[in-house]
């Protein structure tokens, strides 16, 4: 699944990430955040207007704001309880 589908409220963890599909400066950006293959993160809030950008994501204690065309570029695994499915 992709992190734009990720249901708010739902943990995850990013397994993937196309780092191609962004422009580098923003790719450098986001891992500076801590958005990165590892990463344990959940969907906050969704934007109301239009295609509901921004998407806001809990990583840590932080809170940062997303481009859905940049969550499309993340794969993630859910978890359940803060753990991988099946652990």
């Amino acid at each position: 699944m992709t992190l734009d589908k990720l249901p708010v409220g739902q943990t995850a963890r990013i397994v993937a990430v196309d780092w191609a599909t962004l422009v580098e400066e923003e790719a450098l950006r986001l891992r500076a955040l801590g958005v990165d293959v590892g990463s344990k993160l959940s969907v906050s809030h969704r934007g109301v207007f239009g295609g509901a950008d921004p998407l806001a994501l809990r990583v840590g204690r932080m809170t940062v704001a997303l481009r859905r065309a940049h969550a499309r570029a993340m794969q993630v695994t859910l978890l359940e309880n803060g753990l991988e499915s099946g652990q």
